[in-house]
């Protein structure tokens, strides 16, 4: 059994892995008695930890927002982790995050082992990032649309489309996924009743939010896939399908579409885009013969290209 400060110490590691948690867990993973997770409790809040608790016989209880920052206990890898992300950060896809994020950084690393500040400066020595120009999103919207996730409460936000039109949008959050310099959040859109996606960086929120939701079945096991497929795909209006006179094989990785094999030296690729020249291109840059299925305006205009090449 651990002594009363090492107790303690994991009790406050417990409470800032979780949102909430019940008497009875606290006490199986402490290895105590739930009297004795009450007084430890009691013990944190004289130190000045906001442990809030519910009542009843499911009672549990939950780490609150204080006047002050409370310590962070981090093991190894949640420690590089951060330090890492830090430093991603610092040139990354947050508008006015670089400078605190070095500033951050800078405070833990003063405090990490040794052993653990090898790994964090071979990775700061060895990683040199390529500076992009695009979208960046404000930090505090993405913390705030992150707890909204966390707490499942509806977001009521102005969305920008890729038209340029605006509107009103209600929507019950549920992840943040990241795709290359872009962050999308995934939610079910209460007004269209269906699942969608909308870029971070186009969304100015409204205040309050919304009421609390309960869950949902999420629209795929693999959200970052699914969100991957909507974007890269399902949101374009045009879909084209090219036979293409060589093995998948040799084919798959070297475009965004998806490849199907028809026997072992021929391969169909759908592809989808806005722009038939863009698909065309794709095309003719695989350096295969091919053969258009569909649309018919894709063939016409490959043969005006053609002409124009010839």
């Amino acid at each position: 059994m651990l002594d009363t400060s090492a107790r303690l110490l994991r009790l406050l590691s417990l409470l800032q892995s979780r949102r909430e948690w019940a008497s009875a867990d606290l006490a199986e993973r402490l290895n105590v008695a739930v009297r004795t997770v009450r007084r430890d409790v009691e013990r944190l809040r004289s130190l000045g930890y906001p442990v809030h608790s519910s009542p009843g016989v499911a009672g549990g209880y939950r780490l609150g927002a204080g006047a002050s920052l409370p310590p962070l206990l981090l093991d190894d890898e949640e420690a590089v982790a951060v330090a890492v992300g830090l430093r991603t950060a610092a040139g990354g896809t947050v508008t006015g995050i670089e400078e605190t994020s070095l500033r951050a950084l800078a405070k833990l690393e003063q405090v990490l082992p040794a052993r653990l500040r090898h790994r964090v400066n071979a990775l700061q020595t060895h990683t040199l990032p390529v500076t992009r120009e695009g979208p960046t999103v404000d930090p505090e919207t993405l913390t705030s649309i992150a707890a909204a996730c966390r707490d499942r409460e509806q977001l009521r936000f102005d969305y920008t489309d890729h038209h340029g039109e605006s509107s009103v949008r209600r929507a019950e959050p549920y992840n943040l996924v990241s795709k290359g310099r872009r962050w999308y959040l995934v939610g079910w859109d209460s007004d269209r009743s269906d699942w969608r996606t909308y870029r971070a960086d186009r969304i100015h929120l409204r205040t309050p939010n919304g009421p609390r939701f309960p869950p949902r079945d999420l629209p795929a096991t693999d959200i970052a896939k699914w969100v991957e497929i909507r974007i890269g795909r399902d949101m374009w209006p045009i879909e084209a399908r090219i036979r293409i006179k060589a093995p998948a094989g040799a084919i798959e990785g070297r475009s965004s579409g998806v490849v199907t094999p028809v026997d072992e030296n021929t391969c169909d690729l759908l592809l989808r885009g806005d722009d038939l020249g863009l698909i065309g291109v794709v095309v003719c840059f695989l350096d295969v013969d091919f053969e258009v299925l569909e649309p018919p305006e894709l063939k016409d205009h490959l043969r005006r290209l053609a002409r124009r090449l010839l």
